[in-house]
């Protein structure tokens, strides 16, 4: 995120300690049928605008909770992840806010105040031991921690020091319960990241990786043009980066909705009527989806090959009810013809058709093929044939 914003966040953070919390808040993260779908740090006034398309919670508040915030965003009923402030840790046993905020971007190089430069990201037991005192102050809520581009790109100039060391990311993530991360390629100006959609899908597929599975994993997804004032992403693209993150394990999405040139707009994307149709068409298919994709993942059930193999695609494998749904996404940015192989075993048992947004496929020998255009997604449903009666 924008060193300002981190800046403010942070300023937010300070920690009060109330005399009694109550053991548990019951927390829209354990509902099967919650799939939390964020905007970063905006203003609750724009509330219930975002409600209409489809965005159910907040992630960051400039200058922290305050009642009015929270009467807005209750009144849209929009979930909130916040620093924790005084006034936040009153909120005992209330399910509006769902997590805290442990700040922004600590891998990154830091500031030294304006005009002094950068200084070292800050030390991974430093945000280990932030984490500990939050945790005290309240054990009952997750504490969500956003990482830089480093996440996904090592050689990101950004991390200063640090640069070239993915190796100090497991132990940050000792400082979370939730680990996010942002990196926007398709307004990227680095070439080596620039128009690479999979440097997002990289990115969440390491933090699962380097947690070992133990950390919930999310990461912000761009819908605006940021700070490139000659390109902004296509609602192609944006489809694609969102599929890509929950098909390599994203549990919660976090639009980065500012523009910072050619002028500040901080909710652009409720200005731009294309990427909002685009973006609340994709909230709204993700929250009917949301118990498909809150279960588990059956890994190793289907095998993908591509044709060329240098545009593989991915997918993931759900189950529900008697239906498997298979998610898939091209990795690359040319097109692609896949051809997918169900491994016998009890889930694909009995399965003989497959259902795609464009009607049926042939299911031939537990194999079906597809095209996929530049980063092209589709959703596969297989059903059990119907018994006879």
């Amino acid at each position: 995120m924008p060193r300002f914003i981190s800046i403010l966040l942070l300023a937010a953070a300070v920690v009060f300690r109330p005399a009694s919390l109550a053991a548990s808040v019951s927390n829209s993260l354990d509902d099967p049928a919650f799939f939390p779908i964020a905007v970063w740090v905006q203003s609750p006034a724009h509330a219930q605008k975002y409600r209409e398309a489809g965005i159910n919670t907040y992630v960051g508040l400039w200058h922290g909770l305050t009642p009015e915030h929270l009467e807005s965003l209750q009144k849209a009923g929009i979930k909130i992840v916040c620093a924790q402030n005084s006034f936040a840790l009153r909120q005992t046993g209330n399910s509006s806010i769902i997590a805290w905020m442990h700040g922004d971007e600590p891998d990154n190089a830091q500031t030294l105040g304006s005009g002094k430069g950068y200084g070292p990201p800050i030390l991974p037991e430093v945000i280990a031991r932030n984490y500990q005192e939050m945790k005290k102050a309240d054990p009952s809520r997750p504490v969500l921690l956003n990482f830089g581009q480093g996440v996904a790109w090592d050689n990101y100039i950004g991390r200063g020091v640090r640069r070239n060391h993915p190796e100090d990311y497991p132990e940050y993530l000792k400082g979370c319960d939730i680990a996010s991360f942002d990196i926007y390629p398709a307004v990227h100006e680095d070439k080596e990241v620039a128009g690479k959609l999979e440097f997002v899908a990289r990115g969440v597929q390491r933090l699962g990786e380097w947690s070992g599975g133990k950390k919930r994993v999310w990461n912000c997804i761009e819908c605006t043009r940021i700070s490139n004032v000659k390109t902004k992403p296509t609602p192609e693209q944006v489809r694609a980066e969102v599929w890509m993150s929950l098909i390599h394990g994203s549990r919660g999405l976090i639009y980065f909705v500012h523009q910072f040139k050619p002028e500040f707009r901080e909710a652009a994307l409720l200005d731009d009527p294309e990427m909002l149709e685009t973006v609340t068409a994709l909230n709204k298919q993700i929250i009917g989806l949301a118990p498909v994709l809150n279960s588990r993942s059956l890994d190793g059930l289907i095998e993908v090959k591509s044709a060329p193999e240098s545009a593989p695609v991915a997918a993931m494998v759900k189950r529900s009810g008697n239906d498997l749904y298979v998610f898939a996404v091209g990795m690359r940015g040319s097109p692609t013809r896949a051809t997918f192989t169900l491994k016998p075993n009890a889930e694909s048992s009995g399965l003989t058709q497959v259902f795609t947004e464009k009607g049926p496929i042939k299911l031939a020998d537990g194999k079906w093929s597809d095209d996929f255009s530049a980063y092209g997604f589709h959703i596969y449903v297989l059903r059990v044939a119907a018994k006879r009666s």
